[in-house]
């Protein structure tokens, strides 16, 4: 029994149920992204349900795995989140989540420092340590997001009653880079945080 925390066009609820997920209920605040992912959806063991990520309240124990991809950097209060999922999840169930990586979000322009022939020169990270709301730009569109510290994640993680079991910070893989050598900028910096947690 799957959630799917900010589920989107459904991508990860899809997959879940191709990894032999009894049923997945995927949650999301967008209208127009849950239409879509009904709309790709036929499988009567998905559930999309249009809700905050910050109110969900599901039963005691109601899940076996809550997995959310690159949802979370929008919740305020991810340590009250924390708290809701340790609720729903059963004893030794799986939360795995994804973020855009605090050396990323730390500053809200989220661009490189450019030299003058226009080329990259170095990712600027600064404000690190001052966690809060970053107003960004994303597919042109103003959105907000929260910067948060890797230390705030695992801490609010420990402090709802979860083990940290894995942390990544994923990078291009040597064949992705072969065939496109733009992306070896991406070596540069992380993008993504990872972490595996599991319920104590």
């Amino acid at each position: 029994r799957v959630l799917d925390l900010g589920c989107g066009f459904g991508w990860h609820s899809r997959y879940a149920r191709e990894q032999h997920a009894r049923s997945v209920v995927g949650v999301d605040l967008s209208e127009n992204m849950l239409a879509k992912a009904r709309a790709s959806t036929s499988d009567p063991g998905i559930e999309y349900r249009r809700l905050a990520i910050e109110d969900i309240d599901f039963a005691a124990e109601e899940f076996d795995v809550v997995i959310s991809s690159l949802a979370l950097h929008y919740v305020e209060r991810f340590d009250n989140v924390c708290r809701r999922i340790h609720h729903c999840l059963v004893p030794g169930g799986a939360f795995i989540l994804s973020v855009e990586h605090p050396v990323f979000t730390a500053l809200a322009a989220q661009d490189w420092h450019y030299g003058p022939q226009g080329e990259r020169m170095h990712w600027p990270v600064d404000h690190y340590q001052n966690e809060g709301l970053r107003q960004a730009r994303f597919l042109d569109n103003d959105v907000v997001k929260y910067h948060r510290t890797v230390a705030t994640h695992i801490n609010a993680l420990i402090d709802a009653g979860f083990s940290i079991m894995r942390l990544s910070e994923p990078q291009p893989t040597q064949e992705m880079l072969a065939h496109n050598p733009a992306m070896q900028d991406e070596t540069r910096r992380p993008i993504f945080l990872l972490i595996a947690a599991v319920r104590n």
